[in-house]
């Protein structure tokens, strides 16, 4: 399957003298070629076995009824292929340095902004409950320079091979591409209407949804102290509330003060598609507080293209409104260097 996220307008000359000049500083298109064929993961393990319960809730989610799926003699969706592969929050080890070396060159030639474009999937044979997945993962190709409407980049093509068995049997290809590029100026048309924008009324932020098993967090909020749950039958702590312990199943619990110091855990930073009360770009991270749990809020005190994964943060409430008021993180002096008031 393939889909194209961002149509090309133009393209740098080719040659091995032409450089880049978009970013911050110059940049070879012969210093990128250089990294097509290098690995991009090496002997990677899938997290866990095609299994059942994956299948089905990929198939209610993808509203999938074929009954190919289901039964004692059941496959996999084939476009299920990646979710075999994936690593979730904690990564995968298969993961090569030499991917992310360039993706770390082409931020410091100013392509900070990233877009998945499309990606290529070939199916070779089924895969079936209980198969273990290996895979690995190779740079294809780096495009020259180009220019498309979102802004100048590179366009950096991976593809996978994911096998299936204990004898490694090939089970799918799968080809990945994403554009690294430096954001297009805006348009003096595009401002304007900004400034348009502006004169109307801005819309209130969503409400968030308060319930019986939450209400004590929101509580917290009022009084500016972040609560987090701790299980009175094993001590575990717990993010977000809930009526019963993940770990043991215990109905008791204590609220406990978090301190309101973390890290970023993951973040992302929104561009798009634009909501009517909030004024993108803002960052949106995933936050380690320092108690071990984690919590979704803004990242403030900081621009969104300089929020960075392990990065110091610390809680502090932003008045919304006369209604609402949320716990936000500010990025530490540490961090950013002396931090300007935010936009959130």
């Amino acid at each position: 399957m393939s889909g194209d996220a961002a149509d090309t307008k133009g393209r740098a000359s080719s040659g091995s003298s032409s450089t880049d000049t978009a970013g911050d500083i110059s940049l070879s298109y012969q210093r990128l070629k250089a990294y097509e064929g290098r690995p991009a993961a090496v002997a990677g393990v899938g997290k866990d076995p095609v299994n059942e319960p994956m299948i089905r809730h990929w198939c209610e989610a993808m509203g999938d009824t074929n009954p190919a799926y289901a039964g004692p003699d059941a496959i996999a969706p084939p476009t299920m292929l990646q979710a075999w592969t994936m690593g979730g929050l904690s990564g995968h080890e298969a993961r090569s340095g030499a991917y992310d070396e360039l993706l770390t060159l082409l931020d410091g030639a100013g392509y900070t902004s990233v877009v998945a474009t499309d990606c290529e999937q070939e199916y070779l044979r089924p895969l079936r409950p209980g198969d273990e997945i290996t895979f690995d993962a190779v740079i294809e190709s780096v495009s020259e320079r180009k220019t498309t409407k979102l802004g100048t980049g590179h366009f950096v093509t991976t593809r996978m091979d994911v096998r299936a068995g204990a004898d490694g049997e090939l089970a799918g290809t799968h080809r990945f591409r994403i554009l690294k590029y430096a954001p297009a100026p805006r348009s003096a048309g595009h401002t304007g209407q900004q400034v348009h924008e502006a004169r109307e009324p801005k819309p209130r932020r969503p409400r968030p949804v308060i319930n019986r098993d939450n209400a004590g967090f929101w509580d917290g909020v009022a009084r500016h102290r972040l609560l987090v749950q701790r299980c009175r039958a094993c001590g575990t702590l717990r993010f977000p509330w809930l009526p019963g312990c993940n770990a043991c199943g215990g109905q008791e619990w204590d609220p406990v003060e978090a301190s309101g110091e973390g890290t970023v855990f993951s973040y992302v930073v929104m561009h798009h598609p634009p909501f009517p009360a909030f004024d993108p770009p803002y960052a949106v991270g995933l936050i380690e507080l320092a108690e071990g749990v984690r919590i979704v809020s803004n990242v403030v005190g900081v621009a969104p293209d300089k929020v960075r994964i392990g990065m110091p943060v610390r809680l502090e409430f932003l008045r919304v409104d006369d209604e609402l008021e949320l716990p936000v993180f500010r990025a530490t002096e540490d961090a950013a260097g002396p931090v300007a008031g935010g936009r959130v």
